[in-house]
């Protein structure tokens, strides 16, 4: 499975740091963070450009506000688009106050989110 390993430390850290439980698993060709047994985000390389990037559960809402960065772009599944999910290009969580930014995101809106059925 293609992954950044050191975005995964990152995020791992910063997750650590705010004191949430998560757990890791593999889903989407990469590594998923779960918390309440809810997707968090996930890392991944793009296969096509070979270029790492985080997928980020945000809600409908939050969803909407990122996509006006033009380092984020909808996330699509098997053809598609995946209402309140993200994609976010490298370039936009280079230090750790971006990467923050983004988790704090997600963190945010994983109250909210449902669990998938198991």
């Amino acid at each position: 499975m293609p992954y950044n390993e050191n975005t995964i430390q990152r995020i791992r850290e910063i997750l650590q740091q705010k004191g949430v439980g998560f757990y890791e698993k593999a889903m989407f060709g990469g590594i998923c963070f779960m918390v309440d047994d809810k997707m968090l985000c996930a890392c991944k390389i793009e296969k096509s450009t070979g270029e790492d990037r985080l997928m980020c559960r945000l809600g409908p809402e939050a969803a909407d506000a990122a996509l006006k960065n033009d380092e984020v772009t909808p996330m699509e599944f098997n053809g598609k688009s995946m209402k309140g999910y993200v994609y976010v290009e490298a370039s936009a969580f280079t230090t750790t106050k971006q990467l923050n930014h983004w988790l704090q995101l997600c963190l945010d809106y994983n109250p909210f989110a449902k669990a998938s059925k198991r």
